[in-house]
């Protein structure tokens, strides 16, 4: 039977290698996980417990498209409590996860054959999800010396018909300031290109907040998602703030995709957003998580690296030790028993010399991969 050419994706490499850690733990090893942004609680409980309560007083139907109107309320008050922004809750539009924020992102705003521009590195499945639905995506090559971030002069001359960024960025977990983000909307809206802002790692923050493309502009698409500040990878719930005049649209083209998110996750999404003390001692655990690392990967021998400002991961440039960096991570996979993701999921012309170190599980198992780490490259 024939394919089709837009099915002619490239894979997810760290779930390639996720799933080599699986097998690796099938035959009996103790892998220790820096490959995957999971976080390794689970659901707050409160969460639970109201879905338990949900599920006890009946069966959970469709909701609307657009998501339960309660969560859509609390969504918008979360802006007003992070950022001081009152946003009508009518923009709120919950999604099946940041995924699927994308998938109605990228079908609301082009055209096929419009080209999008995305950073590079950035998260590998922009660009399939892109390729997949007949857009082309068009890498923004990022230096060190912008922090892996693209910069308005990166648009110049490339008939962009959307431009999206990520602050706190994966892998890098560099955040734009104001002035950085104002630059770069008004880069793209001069351009005539829209603006998509994904914000999935908000909340996840160091020293100083994240800044939201709301606070410069409602003329723009926001994308975040439960997974990773709420911890609820596996519930595949997310939202996204569009322009008033786009509700309908996107609506329209919800309830023939999806019909409606999930609306068990609907009910956990809800109670999730006010366990504020679960949530903040995940931020503890992170930032001690985030402390190790800076510390031990450059004694391990990973010395060039630079410290996040956001999100869990820390990305390393390898250049020193290897010019193969797909097969550099199944070596230390192999032989330390960590999974890393190599850099070629990020940026498929640079990775080849890059990892990605995840520290967003326990702290104990960030101390043993360190410890293992730095084995390995004494006897490598």
């Amino acid at each position: 039977m024939r394919t089709s050419r837009r099915s002619d994706v490239d894979p997810f490499i760290v779930m390639d290698v996720m799933e080599a850690a699986r097998a690796a733990e099938a035959a009996g090893r103790h892998i220790i996980h820096m490959e995957v942004g999971q976080p390794g609680t689970g659901a707050p409980q409160a969460a639970i417990r109201a879905l338990n309560s949900a599920m006890a007083q009946g069966p959970l139907g469709y909701t609307v498209a657009l998501g339960l109107p309660a969560l859509r309320a609390r969504i918008a008050q979360l802006y007003g409590e992070w950022y001081g922004i009152d946003l009508n809750p009518e923009r709120v539009i919950v999604t099946s996860g940041a995924s699927g924020g994308f998938i109605l992102a990228f079908n609301a705003l082009f055209d096929s054959g419009d080209r999008v521009g995305i950073g590079a590195p950035g998260y590998p499945s922009y660009r399939q999800i892109l390729k997949g639905l007949g857009f082309v995506p068009v890498d923004l090559p990022t230096s060190d010396a912008n922090r892996l971030q693209p910069v308005p002069a990166d648009l110049a001359g490339l008939d962009l018909a959307g431009l999206l960024v990520a602050s706190p960025a994966n892998p890098s977990g560099t955040m734009l300031d104001r002035p950085a983000m104002s630059a770069l909307i008004d880069a793209a809206q001069g351009a005539g290109a829209s603006f998509i802002s994904d914000e999935i790692y908000h909340g996840i923050e160091y020293e100083a907040k994240a800044v939201s493309a709301l606070e410069v502009s409602d003329d723009v698409y926001v994308i975040n998602s439960f997974s990773k500040y709420f911890s609820m990878t596996g519930w595949r719930i997310g939202w996204m703030v569009v322009p008033e005049d786009h509700v309908r649209i996107v609506e329209r083209i919800a309830q023939n995709m999806f019909i409606c998110p999930p609306h068990a996750s609907q009910v956990a999404a809800l109670a999730a957003m006010d366990a504020h003390e679960e949530l903040q001692g995940n931020m503890d655990v992170y930032r001690a998580n985030r402390a190790l690392m800076l510390d031990g990967l450059p004694k391990a021998g990973f010395t060039r690296i630079a410290p996040p400002d956001g999100a869990f991961y820390v990305y390393a440039d390898v250049s020193d030790l290897t010019a193969d960096s797909r097969a550099f991570a199944a070596e230390i996979l192999e032989k330390a028993g960590v999974a890393v993701t190599p850099g070629l999921d990020f940026d498929p012309v640079r990775g080849h010399q890059t990892l990605r170190f995840s520290y967003a599980r326990s702290t104990a198992d960030i101390a043993e991969g360190l410890r293992r780490l730095t084995d390995f490259m004494a006897n490598r």
